[in-house]
């Protein structure tokens, strides 16, 4: 659900409104890292140039029917919320939105509009990782379909970081794509009280979940919105993996997704659960933390008992492959708007099992 916060936020209340600023930690994150240097890619509505993103917008592409445009655009809004959560900068004295990553640059490709509806996600993800998106984020969902497995692969390929949406229960008890996918690192959501959200999909499939209720992000004409969904909570891990990849350069991206779940805070019974995975992102103690190499047999029991524990085992088997089929976006605003070892951990980031099919809609 989105919310108004009245007409528009006052800009010197909108940086006390975000409460995930102080539940992350994000101030002490912010002395190590603040996502320098590097890229996300964020395939969605377009992202408008508000003035807390502006300084962090590089041209991007609009791939709908329009086309020939930069993808500084944006009709529904839903991209330019995203953008804010991730690499907000604000403005003046520590005024307006601040992102997770507020050095990072936002990639902006416009795959949907609210007129047009959606375009081939998979091409808007293929896009990102072949103009230099380190991390992509997704918060859409599409249905399970060969080209949004082969833009998986190819994203792998660029060693980029893809994130994406669980999903949100209002349109689907199965998680969506490119989500439930092996090597993806796919995202739940978490209440303000740090509990998971009624409205996060479940499954074998999730990862980590982050804040994902009451988020205040930026918004078109230069205003502001409180929001809620799978996909807020998306674009908070995708900042977080921004600080990661700028803190840690030479770390490939399943080690960045390795280093990201193996210091998630555990918030349900010990060890790896349906809900939040490996439980909730700790971006402070992601970028300050002893963790094993991802090829080494690292012990999940050295992990400090604040973090969750590999617990249960994921299939190795393909995805399955339907014969035919483009991704039309499903959504990518709706109703919420608003990981496991086999032997090491690395072996069930590697290989998910996932559901035999799913077209789920998000966010």
């Amino acid at each position: 659900m989105i919310i108004a916060p009245g007409n528009s936020a006052r800009a010197d209340n909108t940086r006390a409104a975000q409460w995930f600023l102080e539940y992350l930690n994000i101030d002490q994150a912010h002395q190590i890292s603040t996502g320098t240097g590097i890229t996300v890619g964020v395939p969605d509505s377009g992202t408008s140039r508000h003035r807390d993103l502006e300084k962090n917008l590089v041209p991007g592409t609009d791939l709908l029917a329009d086309g020939g445009g930069t993808g500084q655009t944006d009709s529904s809004g839903h991209g330019t919320h995203m953008a804010g959560a991730i690499a907000g900068h604000g403005h003046g004295a520590k005024e307006g939105v601040l992102g997770v990553a507020p050095a990072a640059k936002i990639l902006p490709i416009r795959t949907s509009s609210a007129d047009e509806g959606g375009t081939d996600l998979a091409v808007g993800i293929e896009w990102a990782a072949s103009h230099g998106a380190e991390v992509i984020n997704v918060s859409a969902a599409a249905p399970q379909s060969l080209s949004i497995n082969r833009a998986v692969s190819a994203a792998g390929r660029s060693d980029s970081v893809i994130v994406a949406a669980a999903g949100n229960t209002t349109q689907s008890t199965l998680l969506g794509y490119p989500a439930a996918i092996p090597d993806v690192l796919a995202v739940g959501a978490i209440e303000r009280t740090g509990q998971h959200a009624d409205f996060s999909v479940t499954g074998p499939e999730v990862d980590i979940c982050a804040p994902g209720s009451e988020i205040v992000t930026t918004a078109l004409n230069n205003r502001y919105i409180k929001t809620a969904g799978t996909s807020v909570a998306t674009a908070i891990v995708s900042g977080a993996a921004a600080l990661v990849r700028s803190k840690f350069p030479d770390l490939s991206a399943k080690e960045v997704i390795y280093r990201l779940t193996f210091t998630a805070t555990d918030i349900g019974p010990p060890g790896r659960d349906d809900e939040c995975g490996f439980g909730v992102l700790n971006v402070v103690k992601a970028l300050t933390a002893d963790v094993p190499p991802a090829t080494s047999n690292a012990n999940p029991s050295a992990r400090s008992s604040e973090t969750a524990t590999p617990s249960a085992s994921k299939d190795v088997a393909a995805p399955p492959r339907p014969e035919k089929g483009g991704t039309a976006l499903v959504a990518v605003l709706g109703g919420g708007g608003a990981i496991i070892a086999i032997g090491t951990l690395l072996a069930f980031l590697v290989s998910r099992r996932r559901r035999p099919q799913g077209p789920p809609g998000v966010h």
